[in-house]
């Protein structure tokens, strides 16, 4: 039996995330200690301890347009 709590940020603040796929999100794994998760699929990491003081992603615009015009390419 798990006991632990669970914490939810809106998907909005993660673009890669949003953007990504049903089958993306759930290829995760923890990384760093447990420190982080990563999602192979889409090149994301990001820190349980930024999820939890509520920090949104910090990716510029500039970055996240170019990471959506290679998936565009991909898919």
């Amino acid at each position: 039996m798990y006991h632990g709590r669970t914490i939810s940020v809106p998907l909005a603040w993660y673009p890669r995330l949003w953007h990504s796929t049903p089958n993306d999100r759930n290829n995760w794994l923890f990384i760093g200690g447990n420190d982080g998760i990563h999602w192979p699929d889409i090149d994301e990491d990001i820190s349980i301890k930024n999820i939890i003081l509520g920090k949104p992603s910090g990716e510029s615009q500039k970055s996240f347009q170019r990471w959506l015009e290679e998936r565009a390419k991909i898919l």
